[in-house]
């Protein structure tokens, strides 16, 4: 049996998907164990998993906090610099950590998440095999696939194309800062020259938690790329103790808000939000992820909120909503399509503006400015999606893609796979599409 090391960016949203496979994996017998700085710990809750610290001298204990502000409000172009430079040093910290830590631990191969460099870097310059994961939306790259952090809609067209081709040039130039740390540690770890997150990724498999039909039509995915779909444990969730299902009364509408662990804070937009519901007369449970204080709570229940919280068991409630209004996180999309829950997608940050680009695209949500869409005009979206059968029908096409997918144990059997793990060749992991 092998064990494995887990590297992926300090968001509680990536470990939670990688705890996930972690725990199947731990289940057939391997060990596990997440490497990163110090308050990183804190997102593994699986007892059965390991956690190693590393980095305590740059990333001291407490200093996480900071960095998840920056990452959560940017603000203008020096605040998004910051969150870039934070990104860059994270990156370094761990080439820099990593081998030493992954000699103490008897590391065997490594579970890289594809928005951290560092995994793959490492990996492949000790040597060590290693399988890239895709928690959000997958960082290949295409010609005429926009990036996932941008807003736009696919088009088949030489226009598009171009557009494409500009906005990648303009990201490619802010992201410089990260751009020569990955540049800096690959030279310094023996490897080939390299700039971007998609030049990191595994030659052995990679796996997302996409399913085909929600992405942008590709063409250029390697062969060793599979979509297994949502990364979630196969039985109970590791959910905070506050966490509860509201008493859903029956013959009025249910719609659930929630904008993730980084954006809970965003007390107007939730405030209108509230304000949309109550002028459809629906009911609204409100989940923040402890961004709230009580006093706000209460001005949101009397804005137009039934219910406001901290924290919600998403998958139950999503089952029984009848929409969603959310950030368009990866994981809150995944969650909506299995539980067939219309989406009313507000993208803020990182790759939400590309997912909530394809929620549109796929025609089982529509999308508003967080920053500029009134109450009213959210009541009218929100309508829409309560009444309008087109919705439903293409989310019960898309919900079949992902309860076909195979999830968390595909991911593992890949993974075994492609590490020669289980007596499978690695020329045939393509025969567990």
């Amino acid at each position: 049996m092998a064990h494995f090391g887990v590297v992926a960016p300090a968001f509680y949203s990536h470990f939670n998907a990688l705890e996930a496979l972690g725990g199947e994996l731990v289940a057939r017998g391997h060990r596990v164990t997440f490497i990163h700085r110090p308050d990183a710990g804190q997102y593994v809750r699986d007892a059965r998993i390991g956690f190693h610290a590393v980095g305590a001298d740059t990333h001291p204990p407490g200093s996480l906090a900071e960095s998840l502000r920056r990452a959560a409000n940017p603000g203008g172009p020096l605040g998004l610099r910051r969150v870039i430079l934070d990104m860059a040093a994270s990156t370094d910290m761990l080439c820099r950590e990593l081998p030493r830590a992954i000699d103490q631990l008897g590391i065997d191969a490594i579970v890289a998440d594809q928005m951290e460099a560092a995994g793959g870097l490492v990996a492949e310059g000790l040597g060590l095999p290693f399988v890239s994961v895709a928690c959000a939306l997958p960082v290949n790259r295409e010609p005429s696939i926009p990036l996932p952090v941008m807003p736009f809609a696919y088009e088949d067209s030489e226009r598009a194309r171009k557009i494409v081709d500009g906005s990648t040039r303009v990201y490619d130039w802010m992201m410089g800062p990260h751009a020569r740390s990955i540049a800096a540690n690959a030279a310094r770890l023996g490897l080939a020259p390299r700039t971007g997150l998609h030049e990191c990724l595994s030659p052995l498999a990679q796996v997302s938690q996409t399913v085909e039909d929600f992405d942008f039509p590709r063409r250029a995915l390697p062969a060793h790329f599979h979509h297994v779909g949502p990364l979630r444990p196969p039985g109970i969730q590791h959910l905070p103790e506050q966490s509860r299902m509201p008493a859903i009364a029956a013959g009025r509408p249910f719609v659930f808000a929630s904008l993730g662990t980084l954006q809970g804070q965003r007390f107007g937009l939730f405030r209108r939000i509230a304000h949309a519901c109550r002028e459809l007369d629906v009911q609204l449970l409100i989940a923040h992820c402890g961004g709230l204080e009580a006093p706000q709570e209460r001005a949101l229940e009397q804005a137009g909120a039934t219910w406001v919280c901290a924290f919600a068991p998403q998958q139950a409630v999503l089952a029984r909503a009848d929409a969603v209004v959310s950030h368009a996180g990866s994981n809150t999309v995944m969650d909506a399509i299995a539980a067939r829950t219309p989406i009313l997608a507000l993208p803020i940050a990182f790759d939400q503006p590309g997912t909530a680009s394809r929620v549109v695209h796929t025609g089982i949500g529509l999308k508003a400015s967080p920053q500029f869409a009134s109450s009213g005009h959210m009541a009218k979206l929100l309508k829409r999606l309560l009444e309008e059968s087109t919705f439903a029908d293409n989310l019960e096409r898309l919900s079949g893609s992902i309860a076909a997918s195979g999830g968390t144990r595909r991911a593992a059997d890949i993974i075994e796979a492609a590490l020669q793990l289980r007596g499978v060749p690695r020329e045939e992991v393509a025969s567990l599409d």
